[in-house]
Order: C-alpha cells, then structure tokens, then sequence
C-alpha cells in the first residue's frame, strides 16, 4: 500500500513541476508567453520600485522620487555659487565653499594635465587641508588600507585581500594625479568613490596620503634645521628617525 501511495505522490509531484515550474521555457515544443505558474511568487515579481520603471503608486505614474526640497549630500553644506577664473575652471583656493562632485576637464577634476598625470594640489594646502584629508581618510579609506596606510585596515581581517599598502615605493613614486584618479574611479577590487567624496575633499586624502607616506619614511633631514640640532643631541640615529604616529 505504502508503494502505491510513493509511486502516486511522485507522479502528482513531476505532474504539478511540469505545469507550473516548466511553462515558458524555450526548449518546451508549444511554450506560452504568459508567466510561469507560482506557487511561491518569484523575487523578480515583488512589490517594489524599479529605477526609470513606471509605478501605480504615486499620483504621477514614476517611480522615481523627487529630492526634498534643500537636501543635500550629507556632512556638506549647501551649494554655494562656485566663481569661476579667467581660464573658466572652478576656483579651488577656498575648496570647501562649495560642494562638487564633477567639473570640467581640467587638472582639478582629472588629475591630468594634458594626457599625462599630474603632480600638486590644485589649491595652497594648508593645515586645515590635512586635517580634512584626514577626517575624511578615517571615514572612507582606514578600513581598508589601515591608519597608517600600511593596507592592514579592519577589513583586512575579514577576508579582504589584496589592499595596496601605501607604503610601498610604487606608490610613493606615484603622481598626485594618478592617486587622485584612483580615488575616483577605482582599481582593480577597489572601487570608485567619485560619487561619495567631493574634488576638494579627494585633493585633501591626496595630500594626507603623502603626509601619511612621510610620517613612516622620515630622515633627519625633514626635521626643521632649529630642531635637528637638539634631535641630533638625542643620540637619534644620523640619517633616520622613528616612524610617527598619524
């Protein structure tokens, strides 16, 4: 009795996955356009809002949503008119009056000058500079390439692999602008961050980048000759000093 009953269940099951799990598929001799038959609703059929897709929804039939009135990026300020110089690019000398993500086709918004990779701020950097290079380090780059850009971050302990150490000469030989253009658009697992982090914001990591690589290769001759004396009276070794702390 019990065969019996295995043997019917089976064919009720290959009978009930033939009609609703096989309907529409392109090997079947007579498919149909209509949609399978579900028994549990596929993910791909669920309530929700597709990008560019029209929805019931909202009065209007879109989907997509209108910003609130006055939102902006969050941790920026609001937009401010951005002056522009006589060769028509975007002002940098106050970098943080305003908020941009893109511009024109210049060193300031490449990295580039020409086809090649450029080299230096497109701003005076000052202490402030560092400052916020670092604020904004701790937040989008220490887990990954560490505090002190040695790739040894937090996320290096979970199974992440292959961060660049910023440490190593091939990066230090790097040019500001080739840095820059990684923050941006990425490389090789890292991904872009051109969306999330503003031009002058990226100039300011740059530019604690290259302190960062400074504080862990420092020789005696970075210390101000005032203070080297007195260093040097120390028993410090000749040529170099210990790492700093960022």
């Amino acid at each position: 009795m019990v065969r019996y009953f295995l043997f019917l269940l089976a064919l009720i099951t290959i009978l009930v996955v033939s009609i609703a799990g096989l309907r529409d598929y392109s090997f079947l001799p007579h498919k149909t356009k209509r949609p399978p038959i579900e028994i549990f609703p596929d993910m791909v059929r669920q309530d929700k809002v597709k990008a560019q897709a029209p929805s019931d929804f909202y009065a209007d039939g879109r989907g997509a949503r209108a910003h609130v009135a006055g939102t902006v990026p969050v941790g920026y300020a609001a937009p401010q008119a951005c002056s522009e110089s006589s060769s028509g690019s975007a002002t940098m000398g106050s970098p943080y009056d305003v908020v941009v993500f893109s511009g024109k086709e210049d060193y300031a918004n490449t990295g580039k000058t020409g086809t090649n990779w450029g080299n230096g701020l497109p701003f005076n950097a000052t202490m402030a500079t560092l400052e916020r290079g670092h604020e904004r380090y701790q937040i989008q780059c220490a887990v990954c390439h560490g505090a002190t850009g040695a790739g040894n971050g937090i996320a290096s302990k979970y199974g992440l692999v292959g961060v660049a150490n910023l440490q190593q000469q091939r990066i230090r030989d790097m040019s500001d602008g080739e840095i820059y253009n990684t923050i941006v658009n990425g490389k090789n697992t890292m991904m872009g961050y051109g969306s999330v982090i503003q031009v002058p914001d990226r100039w300011a990591i740059v530019a604690y980048i290259r302190a960062l690589q400074r504080s862990q290769n420092a020789t005696i001759n970075d210390v101000p000759a005032v203070e080297r004396a007195a260093l040097i009276g120390t028993n410090a070794p000749a040529t170099t000093i210990a790492p700093a702390k960022p």
